[in-house]
């Protein structure tokens, strides 16, 4: 038991994203920086999260920069309000006075354009004489091909793009080459689009420009989430298995693995839709509701033959798609009912351990323990004792000896001593590349996702009392909003299809409708609209990034009518 059950998908396909541009960029498994490095840095990008709901704890690091003097840049299209304003919880002196100032600067790009907005940036820091020269000539590849595209770009053609003032790009980019130490943040806003890998090498890209890769107080943190997300990525749940790791497997456990290409998540339920899934065992999670086209989704469920979840949480997926063939739900123990410590990974690459212990059902087993029972009862020829790896020093002594970086995970229980994954935090420019050096990555600038017809980029939103897809209050306090039933709109947007806050509106896409959601007008840039996940799951389509196989809940093209 490394990470914790209930995998969100929806934050593993931000991992997947972030993971593929990363290896482009600076290698492979690499993160940059860790908790120390908020404190001295000067200038923050925070692009397309919202951690004033989702990672609170981040936003009091941010605050104490902004009384430091330094500056929070927050790319997002819409503006939430815990992302201008801010009362932190556990600063006294922030509570009393009713919230610091978060945002410096606040940029609201047209959703999808990200790649022309950080374009427009690159070539005002070229421009303005703003890149390290010495850094790009020891310590990067092909920034002259780099240099050369964006130089070609027309910085007028750029701002219509993405939405965002020419004057406001030079503001930035004044203020990221004045910066002495600058770190780049982002989440699932920049992930879940057609075009999501080549979002985050268009960052890598931007900090690279100016070496802020590969230094103390510098670089680049994806906000994952989940510790179970960032931990199963640690262990090898990716597309490609390490070769060392495969090798390490295979003598660890004294098995042959097999070597033909596996399925990701869509492959999966496009071989379930097709009849081609026997037995589906789901481990945690809402399958279900963090998938796209949700119509599509269910019928693919329904046609697997035997579903077998292992969950703590009772949800939706439980009851619908699963009209025919059997249906086994197991409930497993929470990380803080684990008979037995467990470790957890945080964004910062830091494995702590879980005591658990707590009781809320007596029968509840732990889940390491029901795999090992269903592993032994059906895998019974192979050389492998499942009786061992039912308790969870066994598994953690097996990682530390199979995935390099966790060497310190074996004796975590008995040494008490929290510790950093090995070769992750870079602190000198030596990358995990062939030739120990990053890549500058050509991006081609473009515009939203295309598609003919729709009038209007929806993205797909969580709300402040949700947690993944589990709903605990219809309200969202950050935004205003009482019924999820509800899409948020650019007031002139609304004023040019003849709609008003509290007005009934239709969503339309290729792939379902949304009827009689209600208007809220809202900061979002021009052309763009905003509802509640996973209810819009019935707009999205299967497409998806090529390179990371992730949906574009994100970037769903649609049209709005009154209904």
């Amino acid at each position: 038991m490394y990470g914790t059950n209930n995998v969100s998908n929806c934050s593993f396909y931000c991992h997947q994203a972030t993971s593929e541009a990363l290896e482009s960029t600076i290698g492979t498994g690499t993160a940059t920086i860790e908790l120390d490095d908020l404190s001295k840095c000067d200038l923050f990008f925070l692009v397309g999260a919202n951690p004033a709901s989702n990672h609170p704890r981040l936003l009091h690091k941010l605050i104490e920069l902004r009384r430091r003097g330094g500056h929070v840049v927050v790319i997002n299209p819409i503006k939430e309000s815990g992302l201008v304003r801010f009362a932190a919880p556990k600063m006294l002196s922030s509570m009393i006075k009713g919230g610091d100032e978060v945002a410096s600067h606040y940029l609201q790009p047209r959703i999808g354009s990200d790649i022309a907005l950080f374009t427009a940036i690159a070539k005002a820091v070229d421009e303005l004489g703003g890149v390290n020269e010495r850094f790009v000539q020891e310590h990067t590849n092909g920034f002259d091909q780099f240099v050369r595209s964006i130089r070609s770009e027309d910085a007028a053609s750029l701002s219509r793009q993405c939405g965002v003032p020419e004057a406001d790009v030079q503001a930035v980019a004044k203020l990221y080459n004045k910066s002495n130490n600058v770190i780049f943040a982002w989440g699932m806003g920049m992930t879940h689009h057609l075009h999501g890998v080549k979002n985050i090498e268009s960052i890598s890209n931007l900090a690279l420009m100016r070496g802020m890769v590969g230094r103390r107080s510098a670089g680049l943190l994806p906000l994952r989430g989940h510790s179970n997300v960032q931990g199963i990525g640690t262990i090898g749940v990716k597309p490609v298995l390490p070769t060392e790791v495969f090798h390490r497997l295979q003598n660890e456990l004294n098995v042959a693995l097999p070597t033909e290409p596996g399925m990701h998540t869509l492959a999966s339920l496009e071989a379930a839709y097709a009849g081609n899934i026997d037995v589906a065992l789901m481990l945690g999670g809402n399958l279900l509701e963090a998938s796209p086209n949700k119509a599509w989704s269910t019928q693919a469920l329904d046609r697997v033959a035997t579903k077998v979840y292992l969950t703590t949480t009772l949800n939706r997926g439980h009851i619908e798609g699963v009209d025919s063939g059997d249906v086994i739900i197991l409930p497993v123990c929470a990380r803080d009912e684990e008979p037995e410590p467990t470790t957890q990974e945080s964004m910062f690459n830091y494995v702590r351990l879980s005591d658990g212990g707590i009781r809320r059902i007596a029968s509840v087993r732990s889940e390491s323990a029901i795999l090992a029972d269903i592993g032994k009862s059906l895998l019974k020829e192979i050389p492998f004792d499942f009786d061992e790896f039912r308790g969870h020093q066994k598994i953690r002594e097996a990682i530390s000896r199979v995935i390099p970086g966790m060497e310190d995970l074996a004796d975590i229980d008995v040494a008490k001593r929290e510790f950093h994954v090995r070769g992750r935090i870079l602190h000198t420019p030596e990358f995990q590349t062939a030739d120990k050096k990053a890549n500058f990555v050509s991006v081609e600038a473009a515009t939203a996702d295309d598609a003919p017809g729709p009038t209007f980029m929806l993205m797909s939103i969580r709300s402040e009392g949700q947690f993944n897809s589990i709903i605990y209050e219809e309200r969202d306090s950050y935004r205003g909003v009482d019924n999820r039933w509800t899409v948020l709109l650019n007031q002139q947007d609304a004023l040019e299809i003849g709609v008003s806050e509290g007005s009934l509106v239709d969503l339309v896409s290729d792939h379902g409708r949304m009827g009689k959601v209600s208007v809220k007008i809202f900061s979002i840039a021009r052309g763009c609209a905003a509802t509640y996940y996973p209810e819009a799951n019935v707009l999205t389509s299967r497409a998806s990034d090529p390179r990371s196989h992730t949906p574009a809940f994100k970037s769903i093209p649609i049209a709005i009518s009154k209904s």
